[in-house]
């Protein structure tokens, strides 16, 4: 195998260089996203590629070298070498044989800390060389068996006794590729005919509109999505906007949209109803990424940069016949889309997103009118800014209860079996982990 990446006329050393910077910026607590815009435009795509993997695999790596080299290296070599070493692992990553990747990351190394070559060069050599017998050592450790941070573990174990180690492996595949129709401007049919037209496999999700791709496309060649015909939305996001709208709105119905950024959802109840939508977000960057997404489509909203759990700042006093709270969450059902996040998160983080889930909700129902609905949801797996948080908040409302139809789906596990799957769907094919519970305000005896 050439030491270039597919795609990416770059020396695979460099791109190992910019993963291992990337790995590194994870462990100091930035994000994956923010991490790849500081790498040079023309070795993103082959850095994001091994980046993903070596996050995926990264507890694994850290055993391993711990078993190798007990003491770290330097924090720019030990991201280095832990990439490498998950690269290596057997699970099977980038298509490079062993001798390639081990010299390659060798270059690196020389690249950014040469009196270091020979210890990295040693390290992964003698990984290679004792691979199976490393592996089974490693793999008696939790962190290397399932990849995420014992906390994380105990917490999935606490709330999915019976399917936490499926939920730990599902986090690891990688995710599919699905696509939102929007039902304006085209059908679904028209989609399946169009990509069959260009030699694009893809398939019908059950129960949707939806559509997902048998093999992921950058988004720039997914035909449709330039003009505004599809979207990418994963099948269990998707629910979320219908199920709002289960129970029809009269046109030009007041809807907010809190914590409306990235937009897909705030497209998808427009690509549905005729509404007077107001999104707001407290972020005034990501909240521009929502306009631009309401100009590819076509549609328009009133967006405004806002805190949702302040509404003296912002609300005219005028209520709203509907509202969506995508409410911020630690983002455990995404974890194969951002294999970051399991290792930003610290234990303390799920408690103080449920408190801020918590006051979302108190702040939003006041602003609901009688008769109307809230749809509460999070990509979220943990009970605690699930079921757990809408037990709470019934017991606080008098006037709230849950919608007596359509039912609400409840948690959604980024399992074949989740209630958002194709047909015979694989692990890499279930749609992400989700919660969703509607809620329908009650008119109070006076």
């Amino acid at each position: 195998m050439s030491a270039r990446e597919p795609n990416a006329a770059l020396p695979l050393a460099r791109l190992i260089g910019h993963a291992a910077d990337v790995v590194a910026a994870v462990r100091g607590g930035r994000s994956l996203n923010d991490a790849l815009l500081r790498c040079p435009t023309p070795a993103r795509p082959g850095t994001q590629a091994l980046a993903f993997h070596a996050l995926r695999w990264l507890g694994a790596a850290e055993v391993v070298r711990r078993l190798l080299a007990p003491k770290p290296p330097p924090p720019a070599v030990d991201a280095l070498l832990l990439s490498a070493l998950a690269l290596l692992w057997p699970p099977g990553g980038p298509p490079y044989a062993d001798h390639v990747l081990v010299d390659e990351a060798a270059e690196a190394t020389r690249r950014r800390s040469p009196r270091s070559v020979g210890f990295v060069n040693a390290v992964l050599r003698r990984f290679v060389r004792e691979r199976d017998a490393l592996v089974a050592a490693a793999l008696a450790d939790p962190l290397a068996r399932y990849n995420h941070p014992a906390w994380w573990l105990e917490r999935l174990q606490a709330d999915w006794p019976d399917r936490w180690q499926a939920i730990a492996a599902a986090d690891n595949q990688h995710p599919p590729l699905t696509l939102r129709v929007n039902v304006r401007r085209t059908t679904r049919a028209e989609v399946l005919a169009t990509l069959a037209a260009r030699g694009i496999d893809a398939v019908a999700v059950e129960d949707s509109e939806a559509v997902t791709l048998t093999r992921p496309l950058p988004v720039a060649d997914i035909p449709g999505f330039v003009e505004g015909l599809v979207s990418v939305q994963d099948a269990a996001a998707q629910r979320a906007a219908p199920l709002l709208l289960a129970r029809a709105l009269a046109p030009g119905a007041r809807v907010l949209d809190a914590c409306a950024a990235p937009g897909g959802k705030t497209a998808h109840l427009l690509e549905l109803a005729d509404l007077d939508l107001l999104a707001i977000d407290r972020d005034a960057d990501r909240l521009a990424r929502v306009d631009e997404t309401l100009v590819r489509l076509g549609l328009s909203a009133t967006t405004l940069a806002a805190d949702a759990a302040a509404p003296a700042t912002w609300w005219d006093g005028r209520p709203f016949a509907a509202i969506l709270l995508d409410a911020p969450c630690t983002a455990s059902g995404i974890v194969r889309r951002h294999p970051d996040v399991r290792w930003l998160r610290r234990p303390g983080d799920l408690d103080a997103l449920a408190a801020m889930q918590t006051r979302l909700l108190d702040a939003l129902w006041p602003l609901l009118a009688p008769g109307g609905r809230l749809l509460y949801c999070t990509c979220s797996v943990f009970l605690s800014e699930g079921s757990q948080q809408i037990d709470a908040f019934l017991q606080r409302w008098s006037d709230a209860a849950l919608a007596a139809g359509p039912a609400s789906p409840g948690h959604l596990l980024p399992l074949p079996d989740n209630g958002t799957t194709l047909p015979a769907a694989g692990p890499s094919r279930a749609a992400d982990g989700f919660f969703l519970a509607l809620l329908e305000k009650h008119q109070t005896a006076s």
